[in-house]
């Protein structure tokens, strides 16, 4: 019988430029099923990722978190014996991931239609803040320009006041799991046609792509209806939003008639249930300010926020408390589940980062994996694909066309 693959992508190979967060995604998804990611990092100083806090003996907890599970060969691409490399691992890998500006990669002489003629069944995928093409194209960006023209920004705030930013990063992540589905999709094509593919991957349209309500509503409308910012709480359903606790922030969110009753329930106030005034969402979207107010004494009059999050979870209705960062880390849901969870690393030691996200009955467990050092896979790479011996890999260290760092 053969051996039980590790994971689903066991056996793929991935040629990996990828730098920063959106690239790295998709690359750090595809190592957690499995797949070998060889990280070609630009000589002398690697992915920029590198230099990003929390750093401790210049080794970046930042990169940890994106590059576990990734071998590191550093080259120095502008020699031709840099670009040489580069051309040798294509034949010998299934996909090719690419994060730079539109056109770099080309002009580097590393462009989808070089790549296809050395390797006709590659998978190559470019992500890129608003896309290969379009009059925006060629312009600089990172996660919160895609987020600001995708009309997103404009729905984060107050009213009357200015666009807020999230000071997480749902664009690149976004953007690296559409690249991640992608790329299997277009490998499972591949499988049935043996055709490679080109993949166009932008945080622009991953972030338009998260609109639910606001395009429908005003095109359907013809504009009449607009979703806008409206501060702590949405437009257009109450109550639902964010609430004042004793000592949390708390959402709460009835966006049925249904869960209304249930709110009511929990505040045992079954007289609001039955207000006419109240009985449908477009009622209580009007009077948004007294629910408000009736929702909130009734929290100040609790004897805990937690008794209050409790009493509206044994009716069905869907809340949460707001917690920190600190706080979600320490919650025991996200523990049990490996949402959070710790790694070790020779330089910064032990540490939480995010877990892996996706779930398989057939592979339950997480797999254990360190990110690399810069370059440090240079000999493993090159001898295993390319055949090159260790006097060849010194040569061309010394030449500086291979680099190696111990961070």
């Amino acid at each position: 019988m053969p051996e039980k693959p590790r994971h689903l992508l066991d056996g793929y190979k991935v040629l990996d430029f990828t730098h920063f967060v959106a690239g790295p995604t998709t690359t750090r998804l595809m190592a957690g099923m499995g797949a070998e990611i060889i990280k070609v990092e630009f000589a002398p100083h690697g992915d920029h990722a590198r230099e990003f806090d929390y750093l401790r003996d210049k080794r970046s907890a930042f990169f940890v978190q994106q590059n576990r599970g990734k071998q590191s060969v550093c080259v120095d691409l502008r020699k031709p014996e840099g670009l040489e490399i580069v051309r040798g691992l294509v034949p010998k890998v299934d996909v090719v991931v690419e994060n730079f500006a539109p056109g770099v990669i080309t002009r580097m002489g590393l462009g989808y239609d070089v790549l296809k003629a050395l390797n006709p069944g590659l998978v190559m995928c470019s992500i890129s803040a608003l896309g290969q093409t379009g009059p925006l194209a060629n312009d600089p960006g990172f996660d919160f320009i895609g987020q600001a023209y995708a009309g997103i920004t404009s729905l984060i705030g107050e009213e009357e006041g200015p666009p807020y930013m999230p000071m997480v990063a749902i664009g690149d992540v976004s953007a690296g799991a559409h690249a991640m589905g992608a790329i299997a999709c277009a490998l499972l094509y591949r499988e049935k046609t043996g055709e490679g593919q080109y993949i166009d991957i932008s945080l622009l349209d991953s972030y338009f792509h998260c609109h639910t309500l606001g395009l429908q509503l005003y095109s359907a409308s013809k504009g009449k209806m607009e979703m806008k910012a409206s501060g702590l709480h949405h437009s257009l359903a109450c109550p639902a939003g964010v609430f004042r606790g004793k000592k949390w922030w708390i959402i709460i969110l009835a966006m049925t008639d249904k869960q209304w009753v249930s709110v009511c329930e929990a505040m045992g106030r079954t007289d609001l249930a039955q207000d006419e005034r109240y009985l449908h969402r477009g009622g209580r979207a009007k009077d948004r300010v007294n629910i408000v107010k009736i929702i909130e004494d009734w929290l100040a009059a609790s004897p805990s926020d937690e008794a209050s999050v409790e009493a509206l979870r044994r009716e069905r209705v869907p809340v949460a408390p707001i917690l920190s960062v600190r706080e979600a880390m320490e919650h025991p849901h996200l523990i049990e589940r490996g949402s959070v969870r710790s790694v070790t690393d020779p330089i910064l030691g032990e540490f939480k980062i995010p877990g892996f996200p996706l779930r398989f009955s057939g592979f339950p467990d997480e797999m254990e994996f360190d990110a690399p050092m810069l370059g440090e896979h240079n000999a493993a790479v090159l001898e295993k694909y390319l055949g090159y011996n260790a006097a060849r890999v010194a040569e061309l260290e010394k030449a500086g066309v291979l680099h190696h760092a111990p961070h």
